[in-house]
């Protein structure tokens, strides 16, 4: 493994770095600030990270942040977009709030389940795609049931099209 490599597997790269601080600056420079970074700076280690946050990750923006590692656990935990385990290379969140729930959302998260022969919160055994655990709301009411694939909303949901939606994914 190169340092570089090494680099980003335990601390933060230079460009994250850079990153973080584009954000601090929008933040009191104080400790209080310095926390409020901790959503954006985990988006920037996640995406960088495989998709997920191995420990380390989350250690290196603790001391990034200069806040306690267990602080950034907490948010790393209860936040849903946030993943501490691995991932696959393909996130599928079915939205099964009420809305959705009242077009057919059950139905749909059935359907996914069969397809990809896995449940909620797993990942295909080629690491292809992880179906995660029900979300809140995604917030495409208007067009439920909806689904997020990666960072695309799908919208109006049926079976058939689900299907072309999953055999487009790599």
């Amino acid at each position: 493994m190169s340092s570089a490599e090494e680099q980003v597997l335990s601390g933060l790269t230079a460009q994250e770095q850079a990153e973080i601080d584009a954000w601090l600056k929008r933040f009191p420079d104080d400790p209080a600030g310095r926390q409020s970074a901790v959503i954006p700076a985990l988006h920037i280690v996640q995406h960088n990270s495989g998709g997920w946050l191995p420990r380390e990750r989350m250690d290196a923006v603790a001391d990034y942040l200069d806040m306690a590692p267990a602080r950034v656990y907490e948010v790393a935990t209860f936040y849903g977009m946030f993943d501490v385990k691995p991932v696959g290379r393909h996130k599928v969140n079915i939205c099964t709030n009420i809305s959705c729930m009242l077009r057919g959302a059950d139905e749909i998260v059935e359907h996914v389940e069969k397809r990809l022969g896995i449940s909620l919160g797993d990942t295909t055994a080629d690491g292809r795609i992880t179906l995660k655990r029900e979300e809140e709301c995604l917030a495409a009411c208007t067009g439920a049931p909806m689904m997020l694939v990666d960072e695309a909303f799908y919208t109006n949901l049926t079976p058939e099209k689900i299907d072309r939606i999953l055999d487009d994914l790599e």
